[in-house]
């Protein structure tokens, strides 16, 4: 793994977006060129010899970092979009967040017999979308290979709704307990 310092580009907001939340914000590393390119390159860095041929990236700051993995693996990109964001045929997954629900929508034709898929995000926090994400991609005949994302809240135990979905790894650059 990587040694720099990614915790050094999140800024902590008191109180956001309500009193008594820490809101981690991510887009100082995004800012800074040289911040983001160490982002995209420790995860795709991990993820280099697993045969990644997709990844996928839910909406909308996964597309913000999924891209450039993406690119980085020389894989394509798909992007798991709200619903009617999506101009073709798509297959949807809908579930439960901590205060409501949710669906995510993918093109049919995203996803190819043998395709090996890489699910990034900015933030992992209770593992309802990721674990979705990874539902989806295996009912359509995806290979889900793993997780990766730049914030994982560890104190909201996402790995254990993960473990729902396979044994794929999460790998995340940051981890706040």
């Amino acid at each position: 793994m990587s040694d720099f310092d990614f915790e050094s580009f999140i800024t902590d907001i008191p109180d956001y977006p309500e009193p008594g939340v820490v809101f981690k914000d991510i887009t100082p590393l995004f800012a800074d060129a040289n911040a983001m390119r160490q982002t995209v390159l420790a995860i795709a860095d991990h993820f280099r010899d697993t045969g990644i041929t997709k990844v996928v990236g839910p909406e909308a700051r996964g597309f913000m970092i999924g891209v450039p993995v993406a690119m980085e693996l020389g894989a394509g990109f798909i992007p798991a979009r709200k619903p009617g964001k999506l101009p073709r045929e798509t297959y949807s997954v809908s579930y439960e967040l901590e205060y409501g629900s949710d669906t995510l929508e993918i093109h049919r034709d995203a996803i190819e017999p043998g395709d090996r898929i890489l699910i990034v995000d900015d933030l992992i926090a209770t593992g309802g979308t990721a674990a979705a994400t990874g539902k989806l991609i295996q009912e359509v005949g995806g290979e889900l290979v793993g997780y990766a994302c730049i914030l994982e809240l560890t104190f909201l135990n996402p790995r254990d709704v993960l473990a729902t979905s396979g044994d794929q790894e999460l790998f995340s650059l940051v981890k706040v307990g």
